[in-house]
């Protein structure tokens, strides 16, 4: 969300209607109360879809693009043949650490363009509890672990 915003897009973003004034924070135009709303209602000819959840929500993303836009996933590869049944270009994206980019993201959070959000931190011994919290779907942020 926010780089998209950063980079100048219009960014919609989904969340609970708990979170709206938070992800309104991090640079959401719209929110989509998806509690209440299904996305697909709500929006249309939108040009890229970045799908953090997969499965069903995946499969509805297919129906808000405009023609020639791009679905890219970041937790499973979209489906080629949905892409060119719908007119539109599908992604997987599977990020690597890449020394330059770390440092330019870097610079963005020193210079208050990009911030940081950590949910919880928590001792090693409870990964456990950090990995229950991460399968909720309900984190507000990163789940950092400290290791002393």
């Amino acid at each position: 969300m926010q780089l998209a915003k950063w980079k100048g897009a219009y960014v919609i973003g989904t969340a609970s209607a708990r979170n709206r004034d938070f992800v309104r924070e991090l640079g959401v135009d719209e929110v989509i109360d998806y509690q209440t709303t299904k996305f697909e209602n709500a929006v249309r000819d939108v040009g890229v879809v970045l799908d953090t959840i997969g499965g069903d929500t995946q499969q509805r993303s297919w129906k808000v693009l405009k023609p020639g836009g791009i679905l890219v996933s970041i937790i499973s590869p979209p489906s080629e043949d949905m892409a060119k049944a719908h007119g539109v270009r599908q992604a997987y994206v599977f990020i690597e650490p890449n020394a330059f980019e770390l440092t330019e993201i870097a610079k963005l959070v020193d210079s208050g363009k990009l911030r940081s959000v950590v949910e919880t931190i928590l001792p090693l011994s409870a990964a456990r509890r950090g990995q229950e919290i991460s399968q909720s779907g309900h984190a507000r942020g990163k789940i950092v672990l400290r290791v002393v």
